[in-house]
């Protein structure tokens, strides 16, 4: 996929992942989501800013100190406090919009929008599609981190040793002892997202499995 590509596959997240909050009730804006800690609200909220300018990084940083994470969770925490229509409004408002957070790409506004509306749709037994090229897109840029850099953000997990083959496109990466599942399910393995992982099959399953539970 080229960029204008990704970023209308962003767009198109953004409005599924609108639509799909514009329907909760307030009980399910309550619910725990898959980042831990975080209820869906704090993710909807998260959300809304995917495009913040370095001004505003440095008064977040400010205002929320502390490391990467806590800085992110403390901003969309404080954020979560707007109506709940202000939360969907500003998600619909980004629509059309080519702006990405200081210090990422349109890559990583592909990864956010894709991994955090799972983030909110699989805890409440609600399906939020996710289109195959662009998830794989998105899959291909956390695995190139390798760990390091900006996969920071996520829960650590052990791949190395490990082939992931996608079954519903034309995707793979690693090598070793091999775990197959749909590129949705990778993306958000690759992102720490353990709820995926009975979606996976293979040898490499059990094997991962271990390797988490001893960690």
């Amino acid at each position: 996929m080229d960029k204008d590509a990704v970023w209308a596959a962003i767009d198109s997240q953004r409005l599924r992942t609108a639509d799909l909050l514009e329907g909760l009730s307030e009980e399910q804006w309550r619910h725990p989501s898959l980042c831990d800690g975080w209820t869906v609200r704090d993710v909807a909220a998260h959300l809304t800013l995917q495009q913040v300018r370095l001004g505003q990084a440095l008064l977040a940083a400010v205002k929320h100190p502390g490391d990467l994470n806590r800085i992110i969770r403390d901003s969309a925490r404080s954020r979560a406090n707007l109506p709940v229509d202000q939360l969907v409004a500003g998600i619909r408002a980004m629509v059309g919009s080519r702006r990405h957070n200081i210090g990422v790409s349109y890559l990583e506004t592909l990864i956010d929008i894709l991994v955090h509306g799972q983030d909110i749709a699989i805890p409440l037994q609600l399906n939020l599609e996710m289109l195959p090229a662009a998830t794989a897109v998105a899959a291909t840029r956390v695995w190139s981190y390798g760990g390091k850099g900006k996969a920071r953000v996520f829960h650590k997990m052990p791949f190395q040793g490990f082939r992931l083959t996608a079954t519903d496109i034309c995707w793979s990466a690693g090598e070793g002892t091999e775990i197959l599942g749909p590129i949705s399910a990778i993306l958000l393995v690759l992102t720490g997202r353990l709820a995926a992982l009975p979606q996976m099959t293979g040898p490499g399953v059990e094997l991962l499995h271990r390797q988490l539970v001893r960690d």
